[in-house]
């Protein structure tokens, strides 16, 4: 199965199970997962700090070093998934919403091809 297949809600029973057999609940707290989102977001981000474009491309295309990209993102995911599955909320939901504000936000007529703040525009 992959992401053409997958759901989301297929994602978050997936890691609910992986956490419930291992008795995590106690310890997933908001405070903490977004903690965690936090840590292995800088994780990933560690990957790259320093590179070039060219160095990134090269992360990107030696599997050993994409592995590890490939890894960092999926803990973010994986504390993304889990926070939302512990506190009730529908990512899709949020996401079609977030979207919506950022497009008043950043017109497409206004920041194509740019990338500026919204009130930079």
């Amino acid at each position: 199965m992959d992401d053409s297949e997958a759901t989301v809600s297929m994602m978050k029973d997936l890691v609910r199970e992986f956490c419930e057999e291992r008795d995590w609940d106690q310890f997933h707290n908001p405070k903490d997962l977004a903690i965690g989102m936090a840590t292995e977001s800088s994780e990933l981000l560690e990957i790259f700090r320093f590179k070039s474009p060219e160095d990134i491309d090269a992360v990107m295309a030696d599997p050993v070093r994409s592995a590890h990209v490939k890894e960092e993102l999926s803990d973010v995911l994986y504390f993304a998934l889990r926070f939302a599955q512990m506190n009730g909320i529908d990512l899709y939901t949020e996401l079609v919403r977030k979207i919506g504000i950022d497009a008043e936000k950043y017109p497409a007529d206004k920041c194509r091809g740019r990338n500026l703040k919204y009130d930079e525009l």
